[in-house]
């Protein structure tokens, strides 16, 4: 009785446990993988080195993700978009530019779910920058991010759009009331660290990639076959001729059948005779006015210039052809 009574406690004890667990979910939400960028941002050293940073873009971004960055300068509107290749280095140079910190905060955000992706909108995305140097500064970034995230395990993200509205640049009072009595520092102070947010390495680099952006298949051709430079320029740049040269491919089209009808027979043999009649008729027009056009109406000879890639024996790269009063075509070099 007491083994029964024990094993039925132990029966109650354990449903218990067990009703109050919770299922762990099949997918987490969009925003919690950003809670999750900003947890993976805040564990970075001052040792990370790119392995760090390409592990963190791969742990996040897919494999053919895209960032974007509009904002808008002294001398007008900027809009730079890198690859993926390019992402790890992006947010490498934001603490290279004398930030200790760096995470997002999404208020308001709107999901809208796809077949095969997940896009966030938030109007209300701030960007947030702890610097440490030239002066300890808070700055805070606001504008607009759209994200599209991949809807499967991993939920990387796809597209990264972040527009920069406008930021601000917190001073602690601590400090201008150490400095308060010094006009040059006080000087110092209030001038701004940054440009829209972000740090002279982050735009340097964004120029940058201006130019490194279209230079990635040049590098993933040298690393992949181990070329030259040289030779990497001119098989990129032959592909992309014969790309643009290639005829576009026609699409096939199904052959009709033609039905026959049924004619009499009486007016059968009749039929094939005027038809017959008709056929030579035809033919000896065509073979006159084949006669007259090469023998009457070009009299003379019609040099057709044509151009070849070969040279020719002389070594030049355009022959001609010449046209014949009898029709013949002969080459001259």
């Amino acid at each position: 009785m007491p083994d029964t009574l024990q094993l039925c406690m132990r029966t109650v004890c354990a449903s218990r446990t067990f009703s109050y667990r919770r299922h762990t979910p099949y997918m987490v939400q969009p925003e919690y993988r950003i809670y999750e960028m900003n947890k993976r941002l805040q564990s970075r050293t001052e040792d990370s080195d790119n392995l760090w940073w390409d592990a963190f873009a791969t742990e996040f971004f897919e494999d053919d993700a895209t960032l974007t960055l509009s904002f808008c300068l002294e001398d007008g509107p900027k809009r730079y978009t890198i690859g993926r290749t390019l992402i790890p280095r992006y947010f490498s140079t934001v603490f290279e530019g004398g930030v200790t910190d760096l995470y997002y905060i999404l208020k308001h955000s709107k999901e809208s779910y796809h077949n095969s992706s997940i896009t966030v909108d938030c109007d209300q995305c701030t960007m947030v920058t702890q610097h440490g140097k030239p002066m300890f500064t808070k700055v805070c970034t606001e504008g607009r991010l759209i994200l599209e995230f991949t809807f499967d395990d991993l939920m990387r993200i796809k597209t990264w759009h972040f527009t920069i509205r406008q930021y601000r640049e917190l001073v602690p009072r601590s400090i201008l009331a150490m400095h308060a009595q010094d006009p040059q520092v006080l000087e110092q102070l209030s001038k701004n660290i940054t440009r829209m947010g972000l740090t002279n390495f982050t735009l340097n680099y964004l120029r940058l990639c201006v130019i490194l952006e279209p230079m990635q298949e040049l590098m993933s051709r040298h690393k992949t076959y181990n070329l030259s430079p040289r030779d990497c320029l001119k098989t990129c740049l032959f592909q992309k001729w014969q790309r643009m040269v290639a005829p576009p491919a026609e699409p096939t089209r199904q052959p009709t059948t033609k039905r026959r009808k049924r004619k009499n027979s009486t007016s059968s043999t009749s039929n094939s005779s005027a038809g017959n009649n008709a056929n030579s008729t035809n033919s000896k027009k065509k073979s006159a006015a084949a006669n007259l056009s090469l023998s009457s109406q070009v009299p003379e000879l019609g040099a057709l210039q044509s151009c070849s890639l070969n040279p020719g024996r002389d070594g030049a790269l355009c022959h001609s052809t010449a046209v014949t009063p009898t029709g013949q075509f002969k080459e001259k070099h």
